[in-house]
């Protein structure tokens, strides 16, 4: 699960208080009948009563295709089985007969295609089965890709308990993700994090099956990421040079991402900052001059690096929040308004320079709806050829999902009323009205408040009201940690478990309104 939390049990004790605490209903242990429960919970799951469980050989072993991603995996995945020892608070109902199951020697893997790249849509499942054949007790992992065999060895390593270790079985499993796309938005330019703690978060998603890092890398607060063609923007906007992350740094995280089964999609935020008239809703503020030609040359060589730095082929332009009020501040934009123009035609501009150029680099680009829906500053949808571009929603939930796979656009969800982690500890600002309690309207300070609990984020259904064709364009979701007041220090308990229990409701679904449980991915 992760060597990079404080002390090896930390993400077991994670893992452990997720199952045992925070499970929906259906996933709960019972006093009278406990299982080995496996997050996020399975598609297909048999262990035909009474459940049966032997020892783990001290000699066990994993034997795998030589693959650069998955042989890591392997490793991780071996050392943390023979030494975790995992103690649940309610030891599984087991039929415990070491004579008549040996104990298990190894686990088997076999992966059909080992040159299949971590791109959206790879295929994630596995087949899972821990039997007693001959006499001798067999584990054997099946997959397509070396991807679906991590999701595999995660399953495995969660089936391992007690000391001496035990493993169940008669076990068969199934499994195979509804959703593609099941991410954590972490924005690093608010606050800066290490990449101790990006690579630990990394490994915590992993450990629930997610499998894409949005790294919000730059805002107007800051541009902490070092690039060869321009140098300067994080020598004078970062916070520090101790504050930046290097070539080096970068393509640390993203091998780690591929060891972890991860990808690692990189934003950087452009063209805009902040809403309406005001300069900015928070400090600092500015935003790229769409009418300068030097902003061309700027961001063609930002983009050129990044892209280097990073394999992934989606890339996220941001292109969210324009603030009108920056924008009239410049001359050139004042003379171009007085002259009939209009805000909407320099968001064009930009759109119509940058957006054939990340094409041109065979990126498929995201960008955040307010480019097609924002009430003050939009394009046509004629700009953004659908089969070049996601748009990822986060206002007005199932309303905004509605409109983009409407006008034809596939969608990644991360709503705020739902799916944002920063929400209800109040804004960072003082003197502001939303603090006034005698107010009987009063949000408390938050303009995203309450707090989005696991509960509100584990019922979340993406797709609720749309036909079958347009759900398919519903590539999945991401839950969003922004950092206005959000750091290394606090990162783990605002992102986990809430995190948690969308890397389940996007996996294997939630209970169904009628009681009935969503069907996985794929046919079994």
């Amino acid at each position: 699960m992760s060597t990079f939390f404080s002390n090896n049990l930390m993400l077991p004790l994670l893992i452990f208080f997720l199952i045992t605490s925070f499970s929906p209903p259906h996933l709960l242990p019972s006093v009278q009948s406990a299982a080995v429960n496996v997050w996020p919970k399975p598609c297909q799951f048999s262990w035909p009563k009474p459940h049966h469980a032997t020892l783990l050989s001290p000699t066990f072993k994993i034997t795998s295709p030589p693959h650069p991603h998955l042989s890591s995996a392997v490793r991780r995945y071996h050392h943390l089985i023979i030494t975790e020892h995992h103690r649940p608070l309610i030891s599984p109902s087991v039929n415990f007969t070491p004579s008549s199951h040996p104990p298990l020697r190894s686990l088997h893997i076999t992966v059909h295609d080992l040159l299949a790249p971590l791109h959206h849509g790879v295929n994630e499942s596995y087949t899972l089965s821990i039997a007693r054949e001959n006499f001798l007790t067999t584990a054997k992992l099946t997959a397509q890709t070396a991807w679906g065999a991590m999701r595999g060895l995660e399953t495995f390593s969660q089936m391992v308990w007690g000391r001496p270790s035990r493993v169940a079985v008669g076990i068969y499993i199934w499994d195979d993700p509804i959703f593609p796309h099941r991410g954590l938005l972490l924005d690093t330019s608010r606050n800066y994090y290490g990449v101790g703690d990006i690579m630990r978060t990394i490994s915590a998603m992993s450990a629930n099956k997610m499998n894409v890092f949005h790294w919000h890398i730059t805002d107007s607060q800051s541009f902490p990421l070092v690039l060869p063609s321009e140098p300067e923007l994080a020598a004078k906007g970062s916070y520090g040079p101790e504050m930046q992350y290097s070539p080096e740094d970068v393509k640390k995280i993203v091998e780690f991402g591929l060891d972890h089964g991860v990808r690692v999609i990189p934003e950087i935020d452009a063209p805009g900052s902040k809403w309406e008239d005001r300069l900015a809703a928070e400090p600092g503020t500015g935003q790229l001059n769409p009418l300068n030609p030097k902003t061309y040359q700027v961001f063609k060589n930002v983009i050129s690096d990044v892209v280097k730095l990073f394999p992934e082929p989606f890339f996220h332009g941001g292109a969210d929040e324009i603030a009108p009020g920056c924008w009239k501040t410049d001359p050139t934009i004042q003379s171009f308004l007085s002259n009939g123009g209009n805000l909407d035609e320099i968001l064009e501009k930009f759109v119509n320079q940058t957006f054939p150029y990340m094409v041109s680099l065979n990126r498929t680009v995201i960008y955040w709806e307010d480019v097609l829906l924002d009430d003050h500053v939009k394009v046509e949808s004629s700009v953004l050829a659908p089969e070049h571009t996601i748009l990822q929603t986060w206002n007005n939930g199932l309303k905004n999902i509605k409109r983009i796979v409407d006008a034809g656009y596939r969608v990644i969800v991360s709503s705020s009323e739902y799916y944002y982690l920063d929400c209800g500890h109040g804004g960072f600002v003082g003197n502001d009205s939303q603090y006034d309690q005698s107010e009987p309207e009063s949000d408390g300070g938050s303009w995203c408040a309450p707090f989005k609990t696991w509960q509100t984020i584990y019922n979340y259904d993406i797709t609720y009201g749309l036909s079958e064709e347009k759900a398919k364009l519903v590539l999945g979701g991401e839950v969003a940690l922004w950092s206005e007041q959000a750091d290394p220090t606090v990162v783990d308990s605002r992102a986990w478990p809430r995190a948690s229990a969308m890397a389940e409701a996007l996996w294997s679904g939630k209970p169904g309104r009628d009681g009935e449980e969503e069907v996985c991915g794929g046919d079994g």
